[in-house]
């Protein structure tokens, strides 16, 4: 009966503990995001402080062909 009841707290203590390192995996890596977005947006900005003109002739042109 005794050896029943500490498997059953030795279960109990290793489900706590792989529950709380799930919790961490799930928080994933914030600072990796934010660097991901910062970046997108700096090339979007470069991209279109370069090809602004083109970009608006692209976009009015296929307007105007679905439009028509």
């Amino acid at each position: 009966m005794r050896t029943t009841h500490l498997a059953a707290r030795l279960q109990g203590v290793a489900f706590r503990a792989l529950n709380r390192a799930e919790r961490r995996a799930e928080r994933g890596d914030v600072p990796g995001w934010v660097l991901i977005t910062l970046m997108t947006a700096g090339l979007v900005t470069v991209l279109w402080a370069v090809a602004r003109e083109q970009l608006v002739n692209l976009f009015r042109n296929a307007l105007s062909s679905v439009t028509g």
